[in-house]
């Protein structure tokens, strides 16, 4: 059945047709390296020349596909989240009893904790972004990815940390003010650097979405939707005033670490809040599997840009276009077409462990979401 896609071009601002969520698979050169470093064989210094040669070919590479917005591919970081916020004040790298849970596998026992009040600083990431940006060149956007201010919250009162934050901060409507004015500062560092795309992370919207995690809060007495709203709100509060030329997205998923994943469930139980978040340009949205529900919550979005995850980055097993296709038109039965973009579900590499798929898998993949792209929305910006 031929599929007709009416009234839909090619975009010139993020999100873009053919997308992608930020990180790649880091090439051997740079484990190498970084098992090197780790074993005090080479400097902070040396290391950061084999970053910055990896960073300079993976730029070129997502330029050769035709990505219209590029990332350092996340290289420089051990986690996609964790490193954003130990570069915070107030915050340190805390090494705990279990890592996070996913499906048949733990991750690596690190998360962040405070030691003072949270403030945005002189950053690591803005001499990382202003790499990137060089490298990038004025041909393609250069994109930053940080975890939301969301997540930033959930991780301080994951488990033990909950105590730690409390000595910090006993008043919680202080500590909502401190994350969101840090995220404000962050925000405008980076557009001072250039940046005019950038990206949130927040896994605490899949965890919602779980109705086993849904029912063991119930269970406990939280509320979880008031858990939504709250979440929502700290994110809301933290891109208040953002600077009108500044694309800033949202990007939810269920977990992804080493090709597993942390939670299962339709989008319903928190789209009409998640959509409602004042600010956002676009969601990057989980879809490759029915894990993810179907495309009905989409009928929450409002004028925002959805970036449907429909290509699997878990695994290196090539989707057929047609099937792509096909999922686009049932998508646009809720969102217009125009409203609609393509990427993989998730990064490639939200931690250095890495997706189970080689680097060939993961360029073939980008490659196929462009030709889709390119023949759903013909070359007509909008």
């Amino acid at each position: 059945m031929e599929i007709t896609f009416k009234n839909a071009g090619q975009r010139n601002t993020a999100p873009f047709r053919a997308d992608m969520v930020g990180s790649f698979l880091r090439p051997r050169a740079l484990k190498e390296a970084r098992r090197k470093f780790e074993r005090r064989e080479i400097s902070a210094g040396e290391l950061r020349k084999v970053e910055d040669a990896e960073i300079v070919k993976l730029v070129e590479k997502q330029q050769a596909i035709g990505l219209q917005a590029v990332t350092d591919g996340e290289f420089r970081r051990s986690w996609w989240h964790l490193d954003f916020m130990w570069g915070l004040e107030g915050v340190e790298k805390r090494s705990i009893a279990k890592g996070y849970q996913f499906q048949g596998e733990e991750t690596r026992a690190e998360t962040a904790g405070l030691t003072g009040k949270i403030r945005f600083g002189d950053h690591s990431m803005l001499k990382d972004y202003q790499f990137l940006r060089t490298a990038a060149g004025d041909a393609v956007i250069a994109r930053q990815t940080i975890p939301a201010p969301a997540q930033f919250l959930a991780e301080l009162q994951r488990g033990g940390n909950q105590a730690i934050t409390s000595a910090v901060y006993d008043n919680a409507e202080e500590l909502i003010a401190d994350i969101a004015a840090a995220y404000r500062d962050a925000i405008q560092a980076f557009y001072t650097a250039g940046c005019r795309n950038l990206q949130l992370d927040d896994c605490t919207w899949g965890m919602l979405c779980d109705k086993a995690y849904w029912e063991e809060r119930q269970q406990q007495g939280v509320d979880a939707a008031a858990i939504a709203r709250l979440y929502a709100r700290v994110n809301r509060e933290a891109i208040q005033g953002r600077p009108s030329d500044m694309a800033i997205t949202l990007h939810v998923c269920r977990g992804n670490y080493h090709s597993t994943w942390a939670a299962s469930g339709g989008y319903e139980p928190v789209a009409e809040v998640l959509f409602d978040i004042a600010g956002v340009d676009g969601f990057y949205l989980e879809f490759d599997t029915e894990r993810a529900g179907d495309f009905a919550p989409l009928r929450f979005i409002k004028d925002q840009q959805v970036v449907l995850g429909l290509v699997s980055s878990k695994n290196g097993e090539l989707e057929r276009k047609e099937d792509i296709i096909a999922r686009l038109a049932e998508a646009a039965e809720f969102v217009p077409i125009d409203q609609l973009c393509l990427s993989p579900q998730c990064g490639f590499a939200s931690t250095e462990e890495g997706n189970i798929l080689t680097e060939e898998q993961q360029w073939a993949k980008l490659r196929l979401i462009k030709e889709v792209a390119g023949e759903v929305w013909p070359a007509k910006p909008v």
